[in-house]
C-alpha cells in the first residue's frame, strides 16, 4: 500500500520487479532484459501494462530501448539528470529561486569534500589535477570547455566519497547550477578566480587535510554565490523552470 492507503499501479509494481530480478540475475549496464513476450508471461500482465512499466524505467534513465529485431530494453547507468529534474520541478512548484540551489550546495558540498579528502585515492587525485589542467588550457578559450572541466572537478570529489547518494546529490545540484551559469557571462577574471580556488582545494586534498579541504570548498562556493548575487541579481532571484533547466 502507498502512504495514502492506495495500492500502487500495476505498472509501478512490474517496473520494481523488473529491476529487482535483473539485479538478482547479476545484470548490469549494457545487458539486454528479457523479450516482451517472456515478461508478459512471467508477470501475467497485458502488453499495455508492461510497456507502461518500461516507459517508467526509461523516463528514470534506468533503461534505453534498443531498436531492431535483436533489440529491446537495455539496462544503463542512471545519471543525476533525473534527480536534477525532480529538484527543479519541486522548486518551481514552491516558487523557490535559483539562489536556493547555490545555498544547498554551500551547505552540502563542503561536507562532502571533507569526506572525500579522508578517502580519496591517488588515481582520483590525478583526475582532479587533470581537470585543473583542462581549465588552465581553456582559460582564454571556449568557456564551455572550461565549465565542463569545472563540473568534472566537483563531480570527481563528490564520487570520491564512495557514497553513491552523496555523489548523485552533489552531481544533481551541480548540474542545475552549471546549466544556468553557462548562459551567464563568465569573464576571464572569474575563470582565474575559479581555477585558483580549485587549486587551493586540490592542494588541501593532496595533503589529506579534511578540515582545510572543507574550508576551501566552503569559501569557493560562498565566494561565487556572493559574486552571482552582485552581478546577476535578477537571475539569482528567478525561479528555475522545469522546462528550461535541463
Amino acid at each position: 500500500m502507498t502512504a495514502g492507503g492506495r495500492s500502487p499501479k500495476a505498472a509501478v509494481v512490474v517496473s520494481q520487479r523488473i529491476i529487482q530480478e535483473a539485479l538478482d540475475a547479476g545484470l548490469g549496464p549494457g545487458d539486454l532484459l528479457p523479450p516482451e513476450k517472456v515478461m508478459v508471461e512471467r508477470y501475467q500482465i497485458g502488453r499495455g501494462t508492461l510497456r507502461e512499466a518500461l516507459r517508467l524505467l526509461e523516463f528514470q534513465g534506468v533503461i534505453v530501448m534498443k531498436p531492431g529485431p535483436r533489440g529491446g530494453p537495455v539496462l544503463q547507468e542512471p545519471t543525476a539528470s533525473f534527480l536534477s529534474g525532480a529538484f527543479v520541478l519541486l522548486m518551481q512548484l514552491k516558487n523557490a529561486p535559483l539562489k536556493s540551489i547555490f545555498e544547498a550546495r554551500l551547505a552540502i558540498e563542503p561536507v562532502i569534500t571533507r569526506a572525500a579528502a579522508a578517502n580519496i585515492s591517488g588515481d582520483r587525485l590525478d583526475e582532479i589535477g587533470q581537470t585543473i589542467e583542462q581549465m588552465r588550457t581553456s582559460l582564454n578559450g571556449d568557456r564551455y570547455v572550461f565549465l565542463e572541466a569545472n563540473k568534472q572537478f566537483h563531480d570527481i570529489i563528490a564520487w570520491s566519497t564512495d557514497n553513491p547518494l552523496l555523489g548523485y546529490l552533489a552531481d544533481s545540484l551541480l548540474e542545475v547550477t552549471n546549466n544556468t551559469i553557462v548562459g551567464l557571462d563568465f569573464p576571464l577574471a572569474r575563470r582565474k578566480a575559479t581555477m585558483a580556488a580549485h587549486e587551493s582545494i586540490f592542494r588541501a586534498m593532496q595533503d589529506r587535510d579534511a578540515g582545510a579541504s572543507q574550508a576551501e570548498m566552503s569559501e569557493h562556493i560562498d565566494e561565487y554565490l556572493r559574486y552571482a548575487e552582485k552581478k546577476f541579481p535578477d537571475v539569482m532571484r528567478s525561479v528555475v523552470r522545469w522546462d528550461r533547466a535541463l
